[in-house]
């Protein structure tokens, strides 16, 4: 329990040797809208701070600078996208630097496709959204890159493993950024969303979301798993990794 965590400066860090997934307040179907929106903002903060649509960005590029030129808008579907800060950000570079994309996301809460297609609109760029369950719905096809940040650890070991196994059905390129399960990244999660946002949802998600997290070990294991054979499994900025693959 937390409780029982060695103590590391100004707040306990628990035993971090397994995942241990508990609900968060994020997930409850029942949260009042004007504190999800709040803890959404939050999320959007810290992956801003996390560099994390740079990292897709760029990936973007590299597809964007392999293929002819009269060949078509990019194709990228952002997986459980929450309030669609990864996506509308996308969307807005692409547009800004000129790059033919088509922008798709997915979510199975209407409370944050909501905020999500207002964010759109704010921005002056096109989403095209779709409600689903990506563990149950049939997914959308036909996509470049399919991108998922911060979605794994919610997931039992077997339901992750199931959902890497299906992304591929739906792209040639698989780009997932989540979190690592470390002490380093408890603390970050524990002081950033109190530097980074007042929201007490995101302020006790935050250190759930670690301790559900995966180690390097753990997460190279779901990609052997769900059988994506080449996929690249790497540490990066903040305490999370990164699995990259692409169809041969």
């Amino acid at each position: 329990m937390a409780g029982q965590g060695v103590y590391l400066g100004p707040m306990p860090v628990p035993d971090l040797s397994a995942r241990r997934r508990e609900p968060e307040l994020m997930d409850d179907p029942g949260l009042e809208p004007r504190a999800h929106t709040h803890a959404l903002r939050a999320l959007a903060r810290v992956n801003r701070a996390s560099g994390t649509v740079g990292r897709i960005w760029s990936t973007l590029l590299r597809a964007a600078e392999a293929r002819p030129v009269a060949s078509g808008p990019l194709r990228v579907l952002d997986v459980a996208c929450g309030d669609g800060e990864v996506a509308v950000r996308l969307a807005a570079r692409a547009q800004r630097a000129g790059v033919p994309l088509e922008v798709h996301a997915c979510d199975r809460s209407p409370h944050a496709l909501n905020q999500a297609r207002e964010k759109s609109a704010a921005a002056g760029v096109g989403l095209q959204l779709h409600r689903l369950d990506v563990l149950q719905d049939r997914l959308p096809v036909g996509f470049h890159l399919v991108t998922a940040t911060l979605f794994l650890h919610h997931l039992s070991d077997d339901d992750a493993v199931e959902l890497l196994r299906r992304l591929p059905e739906s792209g040639d390129r698989l780009l997932v950024q989540d979190l690592r399960r470390t002490r380093l990244g408890y603390r970050f999660a524990w002081w950033g969303l109190r530097v980074l946002s007042s929201s007490s949802v995101a302020r006790v998600d935050g250190p759930l979301s670690v301790r559900a997290g995966f180690t390097m070990e753990e997460a190279i294991g779901l990609a052997r798993r769900a059988g994506l054979d080449g996929a690249q499994v790497a540490p990066i900025w903040p305490q999370r990794f990164r699995l990259d693959w692409g169809r041969e």
